[in-house]
């Protein structure tokens, strides 16, 4: 029997997809080793993703055990990918996709995003939310909060904010459901590229019939299409999960259907476009989007974006 072997991040939601990623290997008759480990990005707790770099902030150390062969793939949130893999590495399969809404989780049931007599102060390490809620909620505060999910409602739970910030994805998955108060639009709030669906990847000289068999488990065909199309347009940004750009896409019959953009820190600028496309044409829908971004202000915005960023 083939034997694949897991590399994956050590924290429970990791861990959770990991486990789920190994089910349906074996379902399809593959044997599972699971090699969990910590990342920079889960080490460095006190400093922002894009103070570290976002480029492999959360993928770099399983990269290094793909290539030594260590491990024959790596689990990843979809959304934590860097845009442009290193040369020697792909992607092959991507999972059925959950929800990839935004949602506010709070023990505050009252919690009242539209009510502005009063102080409400939100936590999360995105900068895409942060500039989000600053155009749309100018009025309320953000404060960073890195972690896994379990030590950022601890912090939350200590008074370090009211609510947080999260992928509905992440906080059903940690069933977390009852502590929602609030889910965000995905045509206002709209994704990062990835949210809610799991990307496995691995070494470009993996063995070919190990391979295949790994895509024939776990590889959702709608999802690629969707994933393959935002992925472009991030690619085409030049983009990370540093800078507060974010893309979505929808399948409709055979075509799909996108919308995307990027904002400025302060919430201020929002540029957006969105367009249709066949399925077979989803990685140049994503890049045409992305080239019209950077056209329409785009360009000028991301060297502000950056700019302060380094500083």
């Amino acid at each position: 029997m083939v034997t694949i072997t897991i590399g994956t991040r050590k924290s429970k939601l990791a861990m959770w997809q990991t486990e789920l990623v190994a089910s349906l290997l074996e379902k399809n008759g593959m044997d599972t080793v699971i090699n969990s480990m910590e990342t920079k990005g889960d080490k460095i707790l006190n400093t922002s993703i894009a103070k570290i770099g976002s480029k492999g902030v959360f993928t770099e150390e399983l990269e290094d055990q793909l290539h030594s062969g260590i491990t024959d793939i790596a689990v990843h949130s979809a959304k934590d990918m860097q845009s442009t893999l290193p040369s020697d590495f792909e992607l092959i399969a991507f999972t059925d996709r959950e929800k990839a809404n935004d949602v506010l989780v709070s023990r505050r049931r009252d919690l009242d995003l539209n009510d502005t007599s009063k102080e409400i102060i939100i936590g999360t390490s995105s900068v895409r939310r942060v500039a989000l809620l600053k155009h749309y909620y100018p009025h309320v505060k953000t404060v960073e909060m890195r972690g896994n999910l379990q030590t950022r409602i601890k912090k939350m739970d200590d008074g370090a904010c009211d609510a947080l910030m999260l992928a509905y994805a992440g906080v059903t998955r940690m069933r977390y459901d009852d502590m929602i108060v609030k889910v965000f639009s995905e045509q206002q709030f709209i994704p990062p590229v990835g949210q809610g669906c799991i990307a496995i990847e691995s070494a470009k000289n993996l063995d070919p019939t190990k391979k295949a068999m790994i895509r024939d488990a776990l590889n959702n065909r709608q999802s690629e299409y969707r994933l393959l199309a935002e992925r472009a347009f991030l690619r085409r940004l030049e983009g990370g999960c540093s800078i507060p750009a974010f893309g979505y896409a929808e399948i409709d019959g055979d075509n799909l259907h996108m919308i995307c953009g990027l904002a400025s820190l302060d919430g201020a600028i929002l540029l957006k476009e969105e367009a249709t496309a066949k399925l077979d044409e989803a990685e140049a829908l994503g890049d045409t989007l992305g080239q019209r971004i950077l056209e329409g202000g785009g360009k000028e915005l991301l060297a502000q974006i950056k700019k302060a960023q380094k500083s």
